[in-house]
């Protein structure tokens, strides 16, 4: 009897032990479109949040992105999922849907409404095959755990929460406010509905930096500058900090998950690329937002009862004209080159008719109902177009949806990454890569490819349980959400397909 009372005490104690180990709150950061040499190029100014980052948490050099293409909605829907491309089903930010006929992005949802802006669309996770890091914390305590996802884009706050999120909030630029759908509840909060109220947006009228001066009046067009500028992400860490407070994030008996993407950086990015002051400006500027976002945590939760994780969803691709003034290579494609050539060739080979059904230039998705019409094989005219496309000059490789399927991509780490980025059901019919530096954009930059300068990204974890050091092994930013599992003594998301980053737990 003193046997079994003695191990029921143990077992209780332990237990407890466990439960206090765990943080009050897990905080994932996505920045969007940073490269990981903005932690090492600015690093002498960095003085706040990131510093704090730098110098006490687990710092991981050599992270990187294992799919192809790189880009937000698939970056955003793989770090707590830990899931690749290929069995999420998020393919790109935007797809052509052969059962409805039109392109449809990663969230759309006509089955949901939007909730406190002035447009008509809906948004939710339903196109996630997968769960969250989110979901499967909720599903381990009967729903009791609080997760929240915001960013100033919808897909950016929807994909990392997951299906049983509790509310994602995103930025409506035509109304200046934040939003969400009825997916999530059937009104706004009540503390989102007044932080609307309130405003926000045009405090920052006139405001300056070192990109410029806002609009000295309201309304959309205001809302565009405060999205481009680093005032955007300063708009997003106030809503984190209303969430914070009205949703007791942190304050209850439960771990709760805030998923925040701030995206100001990336807007910045595309529009005056990496190598430019404003981009320079807005990285040191993020410093400054996480260290308000650190500091308000510490006097409402305390820090050290956080869980933080900062990562990246992509990069970015020097601009191309900075690129040959350093005499590097890249450039742009003559716009529409892409499409043009295959719909030439594929008439000129099989007679008239409008051979491609999608607008982008990267992904084709051909007209089914015409190859059915003409009698043709799928999988000759698909190889027709590659082809044609493979002639165009600097175009790098090209592949079909066939060679994917089958696993006939080039067993290097490219083939490899658009291998893992193929979803049969919602994949293109013809993939093309361009060579390292070339561009469909016509203006300013991109990412997209499988190049480092696109799939390099930092990954830190920072607070109890964790060693803090440089880790220069290499990882794919896949192994956060299994090891956020281990942690946390919670199943692993169901698509993962990362590691347990085992050397940097402190048990």
């Amino acid at each position: 009897m003193r046997h079994k009372l003695a191990l029921f005490l143990f077992s209780c104690f332990t237990f407890s032990a466990l439960a206090a180990d765990k943080p009050k709150l897990i905080l994932a950061i996505a920045v969007d479109q940073f490269r990981y040499d903005y932690l090492l190029r600015f690093r002498s100014e960095y003085k706040q949040g990131l510093d704090r980052l730098l110098t006490r948490g687990a710092v991981f050099s050599n992270a990187y992105y294992e799919h192809f293409p790189t880009v937000t909605a698939i970056g955003h829907s793989t770090y707590l999922t830990g899931a690749l491309p290929s069995v999420s089903g998020i393919v790109a930010n935007d797809w052509f849907d052969r059962g409805a006929g039109k392109t449809v992005t990663s969230v759309s949802d006509d089955s949901v409404k939007m909730l406190g802006g002035d447009g008509d669309g809906g948004a939710s996770p339903h196109r996630l095959l997968v769960s969250t890091v989110g979901d499967e914390l909720k599903m381990s305590n009967g729903g009791r755990s609080r997760v929240i996802g915001m960013s100033l884009k919808d897909r950016s706050a929807i994909l990392p929460a997951g299906h049983m999120a509790d509310g994602a909030f995103w930025f409506d630029e035509k109304s200046g406010r934040f939003v969400s759908s009825t997916y999530y509840f059937p009104a706004l909060p009540a503390w989102a509905s007044v932080f609307n109220e309130e405003h926000p947006v045009d405090r920052y009228k006139g405001a300056r930096w070192e990109g410029g001066q806002l609009p000295e009046g309201t309304g959309a067009k205001l809302n565009r500058a405060v999205y481009g500028s680093p005032f955007g992400n300063e708009l997003l860490e106030a809503l984190a900090e209303r969430a914070v407070a009205s949703e007791k994030l942190g304050q209850r008996e439960v771990t709760d998950l805030l998923a925040i993407s701030f995206s100001s950086n990336d807007a910045i990015g595309h529009a005056l690329g990496p190598d430019s002051p404003e981009v320079h400006a807005i990285s040191v500027r993020t410093d400054q937002v996480l260290g308000k976002l650190f500091q308000f945590l510490d006097s409402k939760i305390g820090i050290d009862n956080v869980l933080v994780i900062f990562t990246a969803d992509h990069g970015v691709a020097p601009v191309p004209e900075v690129n040959q003034a350093r005499k590097m290579p890249g450039g742009r494609m003559t716009p529409g080159i892409v499409r043009d050539t295959v719909q030439a060739e594929l008439a000129r080979k099989y007679g008239k008719g409008d051979w491609i059904s999608s607008p982008a230039e990267h992904s084709l998705y051909l007209n089914l109902d015409l190859v059915r019409e003409k009698k043709l094989d799928r999988a000759e005219v698909n190889a027709a177009a590659a082809a044609a496309a493979r002639a165009i000059p600097h175009v790098f490789r090209v592949y079909t949806r066939e060679q994917l399927m089958n696993g006939y991509a080039m067993a290097d780490e490219v083939g490899r990454r658009v291998m893992n980025g193929f979803y049969e059901r919602r994949g293109a019919d013809v993939y093309i890569l361009l060579e390292p530096y070339w561009m469909f954009s016509a203006h300013g930059t991109t990412h997209g490819s499988t190049f480092s300068y696109d799939a390099h990204v930092p990954v830190i974890f920072m607070g109890q349980g964790i060693k803090s050091g440089r880790f220069d092994e290499r990882i794919a930013v896949n192994d956060i959400a299994p090891t956020l599992a281990t942690l946390m003594g919670i199943e692993t998301p169901s698509g993962s397909a990362g590691r347990v980053l085992a050397e940097v737990l402190s048990k």
